[in-house]
């Protein structure tokens, strides 16, 4: 682990924090942390900053109850910026946004930005504000089993690929697995959030069973 005291904060005694969602990798926000307010941070496990308007310490939820839960903190390589990455209660930003970074400045026409977040939104869209001619919002006025009979099906097309080890093609039924999966969360009521905190769960009791038995 770094020390603290390695850090390199500026001539006004502070480092940049870029403040990340630990489940989706999301930028919430940037913000300033001083000695004592790094110092407070991991102390408490919750963001600490420095307002540099209010020119005081700010605990993010203080007033809000929209606390941070740190899950860690990691300096750059030059040591003079900082990632944390946490677990939020409600939104980051002071406008109610779950980010603060929301308004485009530019876009490539040729490059897209995808998230699985993006997808399951769009999904949940095919849902609840049927689009004619759309094979999700088909799937949904089906229901349920026509649903599981889908996710049946590509999970056959996932095992036949991989078998015939042909990477190209495993890799394409796996996407079509996915989607279906993702279409059944929708239609069960299961975000994305639920899966990341179950294999979370699972990951801090191998980790444990690892300790027993290194002992």
């Amino acid at each position: 682990m770094l020390n603290p005291d390695e850090l390199k904060f500026d001539e006004k005694g502070l480092i940049p924090a870029i403040v990340t969602d630990a489940e989706s990798g999301k930028v919430l926000t940037l913000a300033y942390m001083n000695r004592e307010s790094l110092k407070i941070s991991m102390e408490k496990g919750l963001t600490c900053f420095w307002s540099r308007s209010r020119q005081e310490l700010w605990l993010k939820g203080e007033t809000s109850g929209h606390y941070q839960h740190i899950v860690s903190i990691t300096a750059d390589c030059d040591r003079d910026a900082l990632l944390v990455k946490v677990e939020k209660d409600g939104p980051a930003c002071h406008l109610g946004t779950e980010s603060c970074f929301n308004d485009p400045v530019w876009e490539s026409d040729e490059r897209h930005e995808f998230s699985l977040e993006g997808l399951m939104t769009l999904i949940q869209g095919r849902k609840t504000e049927k689009k004619e001619g759309s094979y999700t919002t088909y799937l949904f006025e089906k229901g349920l089993d026509k649903i599981l009979k889908k996710v049946g099906e590509e999970s056959t097309e996932v095992i036949i690929a991989a078998k015939d080890q042909d990477r190209k093609e495993t890799i394409y039924e796996i996407a079509d697995l996915t989607y279906h999966v993702m279409v059944l969360m929708i239609e069960a009521g299961i975000s994305l959030q639920d899966i990341h905190r179950e294999l979370a769960s699972r990951h801090v009791i191998d980790h444990k069973v690892k300790q027993e038995k290194m002992t």
